[in-house]
Formats: structure tokens, sequence, C-alpha cells
């Protein structure tokens, strides 16, 4: 037990000297990371307006009006709030609108009876939500350089959220299957987002789980490498992930918050 506490604090002493080298890129990287499938959704938007709103107004028979004014909604909002996001500016009221955005998509496509789907718009509810807690500056004392006792902010517990509904999205990733090669991997990564989850080594089993993803979003969801409907499907899932990617980066620059075991740890 004490070599592998030593591992692991080599691991983390490793992943902190890094880092410090990149405190000053990470978050940017995070951020953008983040909002690329609200970009890619919003360019979309744009791109098959026409196949978007017969869809909407085919399946709610809402007609082409109502249909195609939540294609605009759509559009404006994402791209809209993805660039507040990305230049700072009023970034709790752009988180705002991603969630708002995220709940309409989720009730206008069904994706509340599509376990699948929903996870993952769950997660990317989670990542948004670390985004606004990243955006939060720490809780001010009343009194100058006297330190508050009760560090159960609303900050931590977005923290805390965003920690957990991240997790959903590795558990639609996970293969369960008799492959060896598959169960070592679940395994790991069952481990690992539990780890993130209840902020035990979150930092270093957030790097793991970043590196692991990068490397299977390239190789599995490589939508440059299909012209036909393929295409819109892999991009989809592409972008998905690489917000997840992003909400983690945040983590792993901001740590696990105040309500995580690694917290819990450094006040024992």
């Amino acid at each position: 037990m004490s070599s592998q506490a030593t591992l692991l604090s080599k691991a983390e002493d490793a992943a902190d000297n890094i880092l410090r080298h990149t405190k000053y890129v990470l978050p940017h990287i995070g951020r953008f990371c983040l909002v690329s499938t609200f970009i890619e959704d919003g360019i979309r938007m744009w791109v098959q307006w026409g196949e978007q709103r017969d869809y909407i107004a085919s399946t709610w028979s809402c007609g082409t009006f109502i249909a195609s004014l939540f294609v605009l909604i759509n559009m404006l909002g994402q791209v809209g709030a993805c660039t507040g996001v990305l230049l700072r500016k009023q970034v709790p009221i752009m988180c705002g609108v991603l969630f708002f955005i995220i709940g309409l998509q989720t009730i206008a496509y069904s994706i509340l009876w599509d376990i699948k789907f929903l996870a993952r718009n769950l997660a990317l509810v989670g990542a948004v939500m670390l985004l606004l807690a990243e955006s939060k500056s720490e809780a001010r004392s009343l009194f100058a350089g006297v330190p508050q006792l009760d560090r159960n902010t609303p900050k931590s517990y977005m923290q805390l959220s965003g920690r957990v509904l991240l997790v959903l999205m590795f558990m639609t990733l996970l293969h369960f299957t008799a492959n060896p090669v598959d169960v070592v991997m679940d395994l790991l990564g069952i481990a690992c987002i539990l780890c993130v989850a209840v902020g035990f080594h979150a930092k270093i089993c957030a790097t793991v789980l970043v590196v692991g993803l990068m490397i299977l979003n390239l190789s599995v969801n490589n939508f440059w490498s299909y012209s036909n409907i393929m295409n819109d499907f892999l991009k989809y899932d592409f972008f998905q992930v690489m917000s997840v990617i992003g909400g983690l980066l945040l983590m792993i620059e901001k740590g696990p918050g105040d309500i995580s075991y690694d917290e819990y740890k450094k006040s024992m």
C-alpha cells in the first residue's frame, strides 16, 4: 500500500509540475474544448437549416414558422453564448443560455426517452456546470483577511455536480464485452471515473481520462474519413466528447473543489 501511495504521490507531483507550466494556457484550451460541441451544433443549424426545420415541423406538427424559430434560437443562442464564454464576457449568463439550449434540445429531439443520449446531455450539463464554477471568483469574507469556516459554497456544489454528471459520458463509452482488452479498459475507466466523482486523486485520474478520451476520440470518431451520413454522426460524437474533455481540463486546472475526498484529506 505504501508503495502505491508513493507512486500516486510522485504522479501527482509530476502532474502539478506540468500544471504550473500550463496554468495560463490550460483554462483557455479547456473552455474552447468545452464549447466546441455547441459551436459545431450552431454551425450545423445554419448548414442544415431546411432539414432541421422540416424535422421539427414534422415531429411536433408546429408549422414552418415555429420550427424556423426553433432553429434560429439554437443557432444564435449557441454561437452567441460560446462567443461570450471564449471572450470571458457575462459567463454566468452565457452558461444559462447553454443550459437552456441543452434542455430545449432534450425535449425537441425526444432525448428524454433515449438513455444513451440523455446521459450525454447530462454530461454536457456537468461540463457547463464546471465552466460556471470556474467563472466564479472565490467567495470573499466580510472581513478582509478572515478565513471562512463554511466551505460548502455554491461554487463547491457546482463543482461536485459537474464531476458527478461528467461520469455519465464515460458510462456510454464502456464496452462490457468478454474481450480481455475491453475488460481491462472498462475496469480502468470505471476506477478513474469513480475517483473523479468522489474527488479522490482527482487531478491524476482526470488526466488519465483526458489522455484516454483523446486517443479514443481520434481513433473511433474520425469523421474526417467519411463523406456520407457517417460524417454527421461521428462529428456529433467527436465534439460531444471534446466538451467533456474540456470539462475535465477545467477540473484539472481548478481542482475537484472543497466537497471532495482530496480536500477532506488536506483538512485532516
